[in-house]
């Protein structure tokens, strides 16, 4: 079967994956850790040149797609049709106009670089997801072709094959949404084809819900670290004689994975990371009291605690994916708070001294149709456009103050070099210190190689191509 696992994919040996967590955690730990997976040993060095500089990415992920016309690459001598409704402001950034409803981040665009000439073939969300969040094109695409285990691994996966951690700390975290509408399971989520022990970890609850927590990163009441230890003792042992009986690969898995679990346990960093209430109330109202801001308040927390690649997808599976509505929707409900909590994050990142090693980046799967759809109806809105979008870059090397490629003059196509998403995953690997040429193995155990984009050099140059 090669869908991704659901809830209640059943294994080989007649359980499901949640189940065989709980057998290995609770049953013989008294624990409640969910699956946090294995690493394995194998790495590469940075190629294109580039020493890797980030130690840590944030990936602010606009779910379903924000318009660059009403955003960071407005056209307001267009007509009508083309320039929506909202007005430009100077950004601190000479020669660089974003919208009126992004007066925050116009005000920090010293700290980042957008890219306007970003660029693929596709308008489908679960293809480009794929191609924007891989850096590769999906394995034989097709329309709302799902996730599954022929697809090319996302970032963090990659990480973790290649640069494995072996201290609890995952390499990589999805928050707060899992991106699955109905029967539909967005790619580009996922290790793909090198397997579910290397899939990031996902957090599927609101961090500005009351009481928001993650289950399972503290130790039960009345277990302390000798108690643990003394059941890892007895566990190693019940494995030991499990093995003699039954070599199975699920079986040599979960003696990883459990590993892995007492090293979290016994470390308390990433489960205080959680912990938002050690925040003081003036920093969380700063980034906002709403789901955008305080999950990249997680972010930034997460990435202080050594978390390599953290995805913060704003808001639900097509939050962004404005076909109607868009101008309401956007000034009311969409673009204060993402201004909001990005500067916020910027900012936070500049005074922790974090920045220079952080990578933040933050794209949608595509743009938006350069032309309004129902222009002149109560509900105006924008469809789907892959030949042209943006992207902000900040961080770990990348000059701030720089406006990267040219759109035309109704943002419809690039005018300069386009960059596409290959050419962004090479980006953010190569940032991590990873090859992105690094030769991998699919599921039929063949040598590919991991990205075939380049490094957007002038990110770090300020030399345009």
């Amino acid at each position: 079967m090669n869908e991704v696992p659901t809830p209640n994919h059943r294994h080989t040996l007649g359980v499901t994956r949640r189940e065989l967590l709980q057998v290995g955690y609770s049953g013989l730990f008294g624990l409640g850790l969910p699956g946090l997976l294995a690493r394995q040993a194998r790495s590469a060095e940075t190629g294109n040149g580039r020493p890797g500089r980030a130690k840590q990415v944030i990936l602010v992920f606009l779910t379903g797609a924000a318009s660059h016309h009403d955003t960071f690459d407005m056209k307001p001598d267009a007509p009508a049709e083309i320039r929506g409704e909202f007005r430009p402001i100077s950004a601190a950034t000479p020669g660089l106009f974003v919208c009126e409803h992004l007066p925050q981040l116009a005000a920090r665009s010293h700290l980042y670089s957008v890219v306007r000439s970003l660029s693929h073939r596709d308008n489908n969300h679960l293809m480009s997801s794929h191609h924007v969040l891989t850096g590769h094109l999906q394995p034989g695409a097709f329309f709302d072709k799902v996730a599954s285990r022929d697809d090319w691994p996302c970032y963090a996966a990659a990480c973790d094959y290649l640069k494995p951690r072996h201290d609890g700390i995952p390499t990589g975290v999805n928050l707060p949404t899992f991106l699955r509408e109905g029967p539909l399971t967005w790619p580009g989520q996922h290790a793909g084809f090198l397997g579910a022990r290397h899939d990031p970890w996902q957090i599927a609850s609101d961090p500005n819900l009351p009481g928001f927590q993650v289950d399972g990163l503290h130790l039960p009441q009345g277990v302390d670290i000798s108690r643990l230890e003394s059941r890892r003792r007895l566990l190693e042992e019940v494995n030991r004689q499990r093995r003699t009986i039954d070599d199975a690969a699920e079986s040599r898995r979960m003696s990883d994975d459990q590993q892995l679990a007492f090293s979290m346990l016994a470390s308390s960093r990433l489960a205080q990371a959680f912990e938002l209430e050690r925040e003081p109330d003036a920093v969380r109202d700063r980034y906002g009291r709403h789901s955008f801001g305080q999950s990249l308040l997680l972010a930034r927390r997460l990435a202080q605690v050594g978390v390599p690649l953290v995805q913060v997808n704003m808001g639900r599976v097509q939050n962004w994916d404005n076909h109607s509505d868009i101008f309401p929707t956007l000034k009311n409900r969409l673009l204060p708070p993402l201004d909001q909590g990005v500067a916020s994050l910027l900012d936070d990142l500049s005074v922790l001294g974090l920045l220079d090693e952080t990578l933040v980046l933050m794209l949608g799967e595509f743009g938006r149709t350069p032309k309004i759809s129902n222009a002149g109806s109560p509900q105006p809105g924008r469809d789907h456009w892959g030949p042209c979008f943006f992207g902000l870059f900040a961080g770990a090397g990348i000059r701030g103050g720089q406006t990267i490629g040219k759109s035309d003059a109704i943002g419809a196509y690039p005018v300069t070099m386009p960059y596409s998403p290959d050419d962004v995953g090479a980006t953010v690997l190569s940032s991590l210190g990873v090859n992105p040429a690094a030769e991998v193995r699919d599921r039929l155990n063949r040598p590919v190689q991991l990205n075939k984009g380049q490094v957007i050099e002038t990110l770090y140059t300020g030399r345009s191509a």
